[in-house]
């Protein structure tokens, strides 16, 4: 147990690392991304709008060496430059006023990104806005060779909506969003089983609806005869704290602003232990409060109860699966090892490899869990492909890795993994 903690720690310290890397480079936190100078030399020209453009707008563009380039009238600044993967371009301004700049290559899928200002750090107005590093700011797609399976198609079509639900814990209304197959609609007698699928860091419940695109995932999927059809259930992980109670993440996972609807380890301790005298949680690993312990109260006192109430649910842990990206990832690793009762599919994204002593210290882990999935970037070198046949040759578990070819901590990853998962669960 000592070990585990060690090696939790470990694991957090580094997502943590990597997280903070990510939302300074992205959107203007105290860190200051170096600037460079904007690409010019061996640069294709055919660019073209990307995909996650605004209606009508045609920047930023994206050209076939996945550049990027992005333009804005700005008369009066001084000095402007495209912020994107931890490096500042300098853009040029010509005689009406209007800057440019170009980035080197990036990798294929979704990133976050923003333009700066004399020296402010403000999103894109050609973009569409997405909830990443705890505030909505600019996205934008690099295609990728294999972008087909979370595209729109002429198939069965189901919804994604939001839910708004009142929560015994936080005492407080809370808003998921819920997934339901075409099928649900179609065959009104039928009873589902469920996937609650959770963000990482610095994300909300709008990460997996937008920037995941799990509906159309599910959607291709389940067309293809290659997933069983499921509810599919979205949560905000962070925001579960007491009234009264200190703690969280820095505000990551906070209300959606007024306006337009944007489109698109236990530290030292135990995360789910009981609660010093006096009523106050602790702050959990590295002084953060509600970690693990927080969302677990959610999801069993509210989430899943509110969910086998108002849907046609099939209500046992059979047909119950939780994963998460990143530190979603961790709680889910936290959580199902503290309930092992409770789900059959778990899914772990890009939040470290599970080893055999942790499913070992699980009593009943092994048995009651039908699949353990567990994946990350192929640049994150996570080695969970390893670590699963581990867990399969040591424990005859069902034990599955996956590494995503060619990506690092992003959502291509993440997309992929839910795609890989997706085709494994409830059968």
């Amino acid at each position: 147990m000592i070990y585990y903690n060690y090696l939790m720690k470990k694991i957090i310290l580094s997502l943590m690392a990597l997280s903070c890397l990510t939302a300074s480079a992205q959107f203007g936190a105290p860190r200051q991304n170096p600037t460079v100078p904007s690409v010019t030399e061996n640069v294709v020209e055919d660019f073209k709008p990307a995909s996650s453009n605004q209606d009508n707008k045609q920047y930023p563009m994206v050209n076939s060496q996945r550049m990027v380039r992005a333009q804005i009238s700005a008369p009066n600044a001084t000095a402007v430059g495209l912020d994107i993967a931890g490096k500042i371009y300098s853009m040029t301004k010509d005689e009406n006023g209007v800057w440019t700049g170009t980035s080197e290559p990036q990798d294929e899928g979704f990133h976050y990104y923003q333009l700066n200002i004399d020296g402010a750090s403000v999103p894109d107005p050609g973009s569409l806005y997405y909830y990443g590093a705890s505030r909505w700011g600019s996205g934008i797609e690099i295609p990728s060779a294999d972008q087909d399976f979370w595209q729109v198609k002429n198939v069965p079509q189901g919804s994604m909506g939001e839910v708004f639900y009142y929560s015994t814990y936080t005492q407080k209304m809370r808003r998921c969003h819920v997934y339901l197959p075409a099928e649900y609609f179609t065959n009104p007698t039928k009873k589902f089983p469920v996937l609650y699928l959770q963000h990482g860091m610095g994300e909300n419940e709008y990460g997996w609806a937008e920037q995941g695109h799990t509906a159309q995932i599910m959607d291709n999927l389940i067309a293809e005869g290659k997933a069983v059809p499921c509810i599919i259930v979205m949560d905000n992980g962070l925001n579960t704290q007491r009234p009264g109670e200190q703690g969280g993440f820095g505000g990551f996972g906070g209300p959606r602003p007024q306006g337009q609807r944007p489109q698109g380890a236990a530290g030292p301790g135990n995360f789910n232990g009981p609660r010093p005298a006096g009523g106050q949680r602790r702050g959990g690993f590295g002084g953060f409060g509600g970690f693990s312990e927080g969302f677990k109260n959610v999801l069993f006192n509210d989430i899943i109860p509110m969910v086998e109430k108002n849907y046609r649910v099939i209500a046992d842990s059979k047909h119950r699966a939780y994963a998460g990206l990143s530190m979603g990832g961790m709680q889910a690793r936290e959580i199902t090892l503290a309930n092992p009762d409770k789900f059959a599919y778990v899914g772990s994204f890009s939040s470290g490899a599970w080893s055999v002593d942790q499913v070992k210290e699980s009593k009943g882990f092994s048995k009651n869990v039908k699949l353990l999935f567990m994946s990350g970037g192929g640049k994150e070198n996570m080695g969970c492909v390893e670590a699963a046949k581990n867990i399969k040759e040591q424990l005859g578990m069902n034990a599955v890795g996956y590494e995503s070819p060619g990506t690092a901590h992003e959502w291509h990853t993440w997309r992929r993994s839910l795609y890989e998962f997706a085709q494994l669960m409830f059968k």
